[in-house]
């Protein structure tokens, strides 16, 4: 389809709570999920929320296989998650570097979940209902936080740890989301 601009951090259309999909299997959600994907694969992302192309509605993308960019990740299976919602499973957080397609070439050291049950539909109606842990966690929870209109620097308790990708980690090909 398309690879669609990517609002920065500073746009206001990134701070808005993204309203829930309402109708499934239809042209423009479909239409919405092939520009997404365009989008992140042009962009060598993990995930991408529909907010981040300034359309404000709870879809997000995500998935990790074997990119160089992400060299110690574990696979992340390709998911469309609409209308999702979170749920902890325990209380261990565990903290680790992030960077966001909407804040390039910057990196923040977050602290999330390390375990996550997380839940909603496909772009067709289906269900999806999994718990997941370690890096799929953070994932979902960042993509997430962009419906509420958060965006990760949000998040970052010490601003030490958060800076220019290339000052944190000189020489290192480490990606923006």
């Amino acid at each position: 389809m398309a690879v669609r601009p990517v609002l920065r951090m500073g746009d206001p259309r990134l701070l808005a709570v993204a309203r829930e999909v309402e109708a499934f299997d239809t042209p423009e959600l479909h239409a919405l999920i092939n520009d997404m994907e365009d989008t992140m694969r042009a962009l060598d992302g993990a995930g991408l929320a529909a907010p981040q192309i300034g359309v404000g509605l709870q879809v997000v993308i995500f998935g990790v296989a074997h990119n160089p960019r992400y060299p110690d990740a574990e696979e992340v299976p390709y998911t469309v998650l609409v209308n999702p919602q979170l749920e902890a499973v325990g209380e261990e957080m565990e903290e680790g570097w992030e960077g966001c397609l909407s804040v390039p070439g910057m990196r923040g050291l977050v602290s999330r979940y390390k375990r996550l049950r997380y839940r909603g539909v496909d772009q067709f109606g289906n269900g999806i209902d999994r718990t997941v842990g370690d890096f799929h966690a953070r994932v979902v929870q960042h993509e997430v936080d962009h419906l509420m209109g958060i965006l990760y620097p949000m998040r970052v308790r010490d601003m030490r740890n958060f800076g220019f990708t290339e000052e944190l980690f000189p020489g290192e090909d480490i990606a923006d989301d």
